[in-house]
């Protein structure tokens, strides 16, 4: 049945013409060999818009999340705030007392997830734990939570964010997904006190101390246990930091040769370590828990990568496989002061490119330490919306097509290929349709029914040497359904 499936897949993007590339090079992908999760993964390819959440203590400093007590030598890992930033020790130990403040009484995730699911988002990431470690849920296994009586927010009847999150997203229709950080740079098996942290990876050889990796990896298995047992349904586990996983005696080899390490002013920025954490047993494990669970071992080329994720960028052509570009609303990763958002018309262009290409938007809006989202977002959420209610059928349940893009028409077509969608993309200053519309690439079948979406009238249409024209009379283009965007139907009876 699995191959079957994938030759079928093979074959019909053989006849598209389609050639894929994830940034540079084909990106490898292992299909799940799990029915279940294969028809999760067809459902998830419908969704096509979802929403992602970093959200944590560290959002009171208006900072990057996690990154700034790793001792890499990148930008996003330097460190401004705090009494000393320049004493790394000191910057830790008052990052992570930054848990003692964390008190967002503005907490309001039904506004959230209301002006969510308006937007035509249809499921949401949440970060339940970065790479600092600290808990967004009630995990019994560490006291660097949310819910620890250290941190003031605990006697909040909501404290349990995670729970709350999930519910109130889940009230609304959209799907649940856990973002969960494997690696823990709080946890003494990982980052052992005893040693100084030399980068992202665990500071000592987990092979040198097989009992010391061993209760780390016990402890990652125990706490996601706690998402996919006691947070209700999960839909996506959603895991980062990929440099936490098994690697060959060779590639451990060839990082400490300085072939997949860079230096820099005498700072090393990253090895590669053997990290076994046993994801084939713990993916089995959740979804045991959770059936048909989609794994997202983000990075790690293999059977539990079961979409890609490319971040903050989106490929330049169709893709062979489930994928999602995550991308930054506004603003950074984390809540950052005066966030600037996207203009409606940038929101609305990134969603068709990447729907087009075959993949879903993961949109990232992050709260403020108040727990309040900045109003840009949902000023922009309401723009999207607009436009999604017009132009909806376009993006949902709808697959890529040969040519996904010419000039500045983007195509979709419905998965029986019955109606294929073309979407006007205006110029910067172009707020309505011109007389005449020229596709290329795209030539209709004789007697396809035209038209635009939100409007009742059919179009005249005929064809051309190079696909198709379309003319659009003044009636229409005085009256426009929707702004930004404009999607013309071609339906085959």
């Amino acid at each position: 049945m699995m191959i079957k499936k994938r030759l079928t897949l093979l074959l019909l993007l053989f006849s598209l013409g389609v050639q894929a590339q994830l940034e540079h090079e084909m990106t490898p992908y292992t299909w799940p060999a799990d029915e279940k999760v294969l028809q999760k993964l067809e459902e998830w390819q419908d969704l096509k818009f979802g929403l992602l959440m970093h959200w944590g203590a560290y959002s009171q400093w208006g900072i990057v999340e996690s990154w700034s007590i790793c001792p890499e030598d990148y930008g996003w890992c330097e460190r401004k705030k705090g009494s000393d930033p320049g004493n790394y020790f000191t910057y830790k130990k008052e990052y992570e007392n930054l848990q003692l403040t964390f008190n967002p009484v503005g907490f309001e995730p039904e506004r959230w997830a209301n002006a969510a699911r308006n937007a035509g988002m249809k499921y949401v990431v949440f970060t339940t734990k970065h790479h600092d470690g600290f808990c967004m849920f009630d995990s019994k296994y560490t006291s660097y939570k949310v819910t620890s009586p250290a941190c003031p927010f605990h006697v909040n009847p909501r404290a349990n964010l995670a729970l709350e999150i999930f519910n109130a997203f889940r009230a609304k229709g959209l799907w649940a997904g856990a973002y969960f950080s494997k690696p823990d740079w709080h946890s003494e098996y990982y980052w052992d006190p005893v040693f100084p942290p030399l980068d992202r990876n665990v500071n000592y050889d987990p092979e040198t101390y097989p009992e010391k990796w061993e209760k780390f990896v016990e402890f990652t298995h125990n706490q996601i246990l706690e998402l996919m047992t006691d947070y209700g349904k999960i839909d996506i586990l959603w895991l980062d930091g990929g440099w936490v996983s098994k690697k060959s005696p060779e590639q451990v080899r060839n990082s400490y040769a300085g072939k997949a390490g860079e230096a820099r002013g005498g700072f090393l920025r990253s090895r590669t370590v053997n990290q076994d954490i046993r994801m084939d047993e713990l993916a089995a494990k959740a979804r045991e828990k959770q059936p048909g669970l989609i794994v997202v071992d983000r990075a790690v080329e293999g059977p539990n990568q079961n979409y890609l994720t490319p971040e903050n960028t989106v490929p330049e052509k169709m893709l062979p496989y489930p994928w999602e570009s995550c991308i930054i609303a506004g603003g950074g990763w984390s809540w950052v002061p005066d966030a600037r958002f996207m203009t409606p018309r940038q929101a609305i262009h990134l969603l068709i490119d990447i729907v087009a290409k075959g993949g879903n938007l993961l949109y990232n809006i992050a709260p403020g330490p108040d727990g309040k989202w900045p109003e840009g977002a949902y000023t922009l959420l309401e723009a999207m919306g607009n436009w999604i209610q017009v132009n909806g059928k376009a993006i949902y349940a709808t697959r890529a097509m040969a040519p996904y893009k010419s000039g500045n028409i983007c195509f979709t077509r419905t998965k029986d290929s019955k109606t294929v969608f073309a979407f006007y993309l205006p110029g910067k200053e172009e707020n309505a349709l011109p007389e005449e519309v020229s596709i290329e690439g795209f030539t209709p079948a004789e007697g396809a029914r035209v038209s635009l979406l939100g409007a009742k009238e059919s179009l005249k249409w005929k064809k051309t040497s190079e696909g198709c024209r379309i003319s659009i009379p003044a009636s229409l283009r005085n009256n426009l359904p929707c702004r930004e965007a404009w999607t013309f139907a071609f339906t085959v009876k």
